[in-house]
């Protein structure tokens, strides 16, 4: 019998079913959060019970997709919206807590990611160190740049004010996944009279893009050497960019020194997930420009859905090792979990 390859899934969405209620029940509230999602209401209504699902729904899913384990985390632009340094901080430790109690129920398919409040300075550092060595999450995912107290500025993570934030995740060897968000208020005027670009349809990846290329370019990478990114969406299109980013950079340095190269830097310090993006060229060109060591399946759910994805990447035309690698080899290594295979083709946590 042909058993299709089993797979890990890193870059999959929650809200708290609270809020889920609250959107659901309130039309200008889901009018909010739609628009500054960039999707309409239409879209994004029959998403939010599965946001909220961490059982029948999301279990079945992953089921049809012989997903063994998902690595979830709050949906954007979660604790970063919040300008309020005490507010953020108190809602990354609910939300985190609140998490660990779900994958505490199904402990061999669920593990997490963590919310932090980087505007609160100290406590994020002490709440990634919680979540890590107490909850055991996997690492931190930050939804894009956080807010402050001037709406036209975000608190970006190469921001000085963040070494000692990088400086503790570098210690405790975990990775950070960047998250898109829709661009900050200047940023959006260049989608004026077209809603439809500010989200995933093209914003989110220009503006993500534009986060990881900050952090290369000012010497994040080499700032903190062991330091471990996570993009989505097949590298939010820098692939692509790379060659080109790289000469022009060489040409125009003006006061950046880096002691690497772009590609370079990628193939020691940066890993891509192929959520949202089920692309054969895309995949090809990934492979080819940072290799398939740094490459590693997600969906993107429940904005995509399990079943194509998987169907996708069980047929794209590249090596088996190379699928094998990007299933979930890759993920098994970097987050350290321990897999055995099942009966039906997909892992349990247990054994390697």
């Amino acid at each position: 019998m042909n058993v299709r390859l089993p797979k890990v899934a890193l870059e999959e969405a929650y809200l708290h079913p609270a809020d889920v209620a609250r959107v659901l029940g309130d039309e200008a509230a889901l009018a909010q959060l739609s628009d500054g999602g960039g999707v309409t209401t239409d879209y994004y209504r029959p998403i939010l019970p599965l946001l909220g699902d961490f059982d029948e729904a999301r279990l079945r899913s992953m089921d049809e997709a012989g997903i063994a384990h998902a690595i979830l985390s709050l949906t954007a632009p979660g604790i970063q919206r919040i300008v309020d340094p005490r507010k953020a901080a108190a809602q990354a430790r609910l939300e985190n807590d609140f998490l660990a109690e779900r994958i505490a129920e199904h402990p061999d398919r669920y593990s997490g990611f963590a919310a932090v409040a980087l505007q609160a300075g100290e406590e994020a550092i002490a709440e990634a160190r919680r979540a890590v060595t107490e909850l055991g999450f996997k690492g931190v995912l930050i939804n894009g740049y956080t807010n402050t107290a001037d709406p036209n500025v975000g608190l970006y993570l190469d921001d000085p004010s963040l070494h000692g934030f990088w400086e503790a995740l570098c210690g405790l060897d975990v990775p950070v996944y960047l998250h898109p968000r829709p661009a900050l208020p200047g940023g959006l005027l260049a989608y004026a009279g077209h809603p439809e670009m500010k989200g995933a349809t093209w914003g989110f990846g220009t503006e993500t893009a534009s986060h990881a290329v900050r952090l290369l370019l000012g010497g994040h990478f080499d700032r903190f050497p062991s330091c471990k990114l996570i993009l989505g969406h097949m590298g939010e299109g820098l692939p692509a960019l790379l060659w080109r980013t790289q000469n022009m950079f060489e040409l125009n340095r003006f006061d950046k020194r880096l002691k690497k190269t772009l590609p370079e830097y990628f193939a020691d310090n940066i890993w891509l997930t192929t959520s949202g993006s089920f692309s054969d060229s895309a995949l090809t060109n990934a492979i080819l420009t940072v290799g398939a060591d740094h490459i590693m399946f997600s969906v993107d759910y429940p904005y995509s859905e399990a079943a194509p994805a998987a169907a996708w990447i069980d047929r794209a035309p590249i090596s088996e090792l190379d699928r094998r690698k990007i299933t979930h080899g890759n993920a098994r290594d970097l987050f350290q979990l321990r897999l055995a295979p099942s009966p039906h083709g997909v892992l349990a946590q247990g054994h390697r």
